[in-house]
């Protein structure tokens, strides 16, 4: 009967204990997860209605070493980039070509953009659960948790996955109809995020002559291609001759990597915490 007792006064505090982590401690943990998620959502500079204008811009040079065959200057507003300015050398003749975008363009960064769509749902999914809000099961918060926690893998996959492309998919982007003078058909460039990097890629191409006896292999999709790679457009068959690759460091979108990181362990640790109780509740000791 002491051992009955015991175990009926255990039980009793392990309720009391898990109702007032239901009550109590979960709110606390969903309010601090708001917070870091609202300063991960203000570092992607979020427009303000009718204050369009004061998104702030910034310019990123890549490329800096005097040996580079490529340098640019990059300028991104938010999620857009609403300059480009390319030098690029040519190997070949050592002649320099000069290339920014058209003054009526902008490229979305279309990376940038799902990042800052999965915070804000990541957000709105939290905001549904507010003080008053009254969870009655681990299970309930679990799920919560859960349901924050993919948003939140989404938003990172987003900038730690750039897409990947065939070189005719990348040869036909809207992107190479942005820029002043016209690309020559034997140049391509591309922008991407990689984790907290802005990056740039330009490939020079030469045309494999018709009677060409090279083995003709049309490269896959990629991020990144490398020289050798052949595709095939407009009945014409192209080899990538030299890829130059810049990038550069964008300090905010580091950030919100680091908030991301913040608040997945956030979610993981509440989800532990409930775990404890349930492993005790499913414990029949004999």
């Amino acid at each position: 009967s002491h051992f009955k007792k015991a175990k009926t006064t255990v039980k009793h505090l392990l309720e009391e204990e898990f109702n007032w982590l239901l009550k109590e401690e979960v709110h606390a943990v969903l309010k601090q997860l708001q917070d870091v998620l609202k300063e991960a959502s203000r570092r992607f500079s979020m427009p303000t209605p009718g204050l369009e204008s004061q998104l702030k811009q910034e310019n990123f040079i890549l490329g800096s070493s005097t040996m580079d065959q490529v340098k640019g200057v990059l300028t991104l507003q938010g999620e857009a980039l609403t300059q480009a300015d390319i030098n690029l050398k040519v190997a070949k003749n050592n002649q320099a070509l000069h290339f920014q975008f058209r003054e009526d363009k902008q490229w979305k960064l279309q990376q940038i953009q799902d990042a800052r769509n999965h915070v804000t749902q990541a957000l709105q999914l939290l905001s549904s659960h507010d003080d008053s809000y009254h969870f009655k099961t681990g299970a309930e918060v679990n799920k919560l948790m859960d349901a924050v926690m993919l948003q939140l893998t989404r938003a990172r996959n987003r900038l730690t996955t750039p897409a990947s492309m065939t070189l005719p998919e990348l040869a036909t982007s809207g992107l190479m109809k942005m820029f002043t003078p016209p690309m020559p058909g034997d140049v391509m460039v591309n922008f991407y995020i990689n984790l907290s990097k802005l990056c740039l890629t330009v490939y020079q191409l030469h045309v494999l002559p018709p009677n060409t006896t090279k083995n003709f292999k049309p490269a896959g999709s990629s991020v990144l291609h490398n020289p050798g790679a052949m595709f095939e457009l407009n009945n014409n068959r192209f080899e990538v001759s030299h890829v130059h690759k810049v990038e550069c460091v964008v300090p905010w979108l580091n950030d919100t990597l680091v908030f991301f990181t913040i608040s997945l362990q956030l979610c993981q640790q509440l989800k532990d915490k409930i775990s404890v109780f349930s492993s005790f509740w499913n414990y029949r000791p004999f």
